[in-house]
């Protein structure tokens, strides 16, 4: 089966999953109506893939990474959700359907937002996740930590304050790490913690995660660049009509490019923690440079 095909299945296991989780929690409220449709309107999966083909062979039970790579994918659904609000990067489009504040309104978005973040934390501390309160403590405090000011919120902080000054590129890419790569280490290095694997494979893992979320930010601002509404699912060109400050734009897309190469080879050095997988991560890493979507 090639990448896509497995992407696309774990896809299915994942959706399933979430709309099962949802049709036993609460009543059908507006903001629940709006929380699910924020987190099924579309989307590759990409994280949850990573943390179950990861998690299969570190031999995580089932039960348990699907647990995880849900709760991250309501933490990325919720950043995506607060992404498009008219205060932050104002987005009429989210993966070709209209942005939740749209679909319902600003205040509902922001508390479907939230509620999502809530709801990953929830699955955390469950047991079901992982039996030993340490192991689910850190996994909560870790999620604090890579999402909020020492990471994505703050990368979010950054990029809207970017918006107004000239940045060097070296405070771009820590931007993107903040922003992006962050939730991706928390997908790459959270199976080695559950496992309590040994230190160096966390730290390969980070990194691995920490170049790919890099790659994936980069390669998503040329497609805002050179994409359409229908191809990307989002408005083109939003990042130049909003002076938004990119790689790209800083150094052209060829050197951000061959910077991105030289990212997936680095990570393809390490992916012997992956196991029998490594081939899968090594295809994925460098897949990105060349999607078109």
């Amino acid at each position: 089966m090639d990448l896509n095909k497995k992407i696309n299945s774990n896809k299915l296991i994942i959706d399933k999953w979430i709309r099962d989780y949802f049709r036993h929690k609460g009543f059908n409220s507006h903001l629940k109506k709006a929380m699910i449709y924020g987190v099924m309107n579309g989307g590759k999966r990409i994280r949850p893939f990573i943390v179950c083909s990861l998690s299969k062979y570190l031999k995580i039970k089932k039960s348990s990474y699907l647990r995880l790579a849900v709760a991250i994918e309501f933490v990325h659904s919720y950043s995506l959700i607060h992404d498009d609000l008219p205060s932050m990067d104002d987005d009429q489009y989210r993966r070709g359907k209209l942005t939740t504040h749209i679909k319902f309104d600003e205040a509902t978005a922001i508390l479907a937002g939230n509620s999502l973040f809530s709801l990953a934390i929830e699955l955390l501390a469950d047991k079901k996740t992982h039996h030993e309160d340490s192991v689910r403590i850190n996994l909560i405090k870790l999620l604090a930590d890579f999402s909020g000011i020492n990471g994505l919120t703050q990368g979010q902080s950054y990029d809207l304050k970017f918006e107004k000054e000239k940045p060097a590129a070296r405070k771009i890419i820590d931007m993107y790490n903040m922003k992006t790569s962050k939730l991706f280490e928390y997908c790459l290095m959270t199976p080695f913690l559950m496992t309590k694997s040994k230190k160096s494979d966390i730290d390969d893992a980070l990194s691995y995660g920490k170049n790919f979320g890099l790659i994936y930010q980069i390669t998503d601002d040329i497609l805002d660049f050179e994409g359409d509404l229908k191809k990307i699912g989002k408005t083109p060109k939003k990042d130049l009509n909003s002076n938004k400050k990119t790689l790209v734009e800083k150094i052209g897309k060829k050197k951000a490019l061959d910077f991105c190469r030289n990212l997936a080879e680095d990570s393809t050095s390490k992916n012997n923690i992956f196991g029998s997988n490594k081939y899968i991560f090594k295809e994925m890493i460098f897949s990105l440079i060349k999607r078109t979507y």
